[in-house]
């Protein structure tokens, strides 16, 4: 029994292990792309000055999807949240491995214990 558990944590952390990674790499692999736009347009400063006015009326168009166009309104949501999908995988990889180790922290705490109690006796 004990093996099994002990086998199920192994693979639990190897799981939650290669999830991680994967999910860092592909959001590591994403942000490079989205950062070296981000400085290639910060370069002009006729591009910075219009930034701002930009995104309050990319929020005004969404906020009118909203209120007038449901479909495209949730469209535009599920584009915008697939985008994140490498951040599903780190969270995924964190928790998994959070629990496998959380696991084998309470085990050896309470192995320690009964070795501590024989010894005793």
């Amino acid at each position: 029994m004990a093996t099994r558990q002990t086998s199920s944590r192994s693979l639990t952390k190897i799981v939650g292990a290669i999830l991680l990674a994967l999910g860092l790499l592909f959001l590591f692999a994403n942000l490079d792309g989205v950062a070296s736009q981000f400085n290639i347009s910060l370069g002009s400063a006729a591009y910075t000055l219009g930034f701002f006015p930009a995104l309050g009326l990319a929020g005004l168009r969404a906020l009118q999807a909203y209120a007038f166009d449901h479909s495209r309104f949730l469209s535009g949501l599920e584009q915008f949240l697939v985008s994140f999908w490498p951040l599903l995988l780190v969270g995924f990889g964190a928790v998994l491995l959070r629990l496998a180790l959380a696991g084998q922290t309470a085990e050896e705490g309470s192995g320690a214990g009964t070795s501590a109690r024989v010894e005793r006796q």
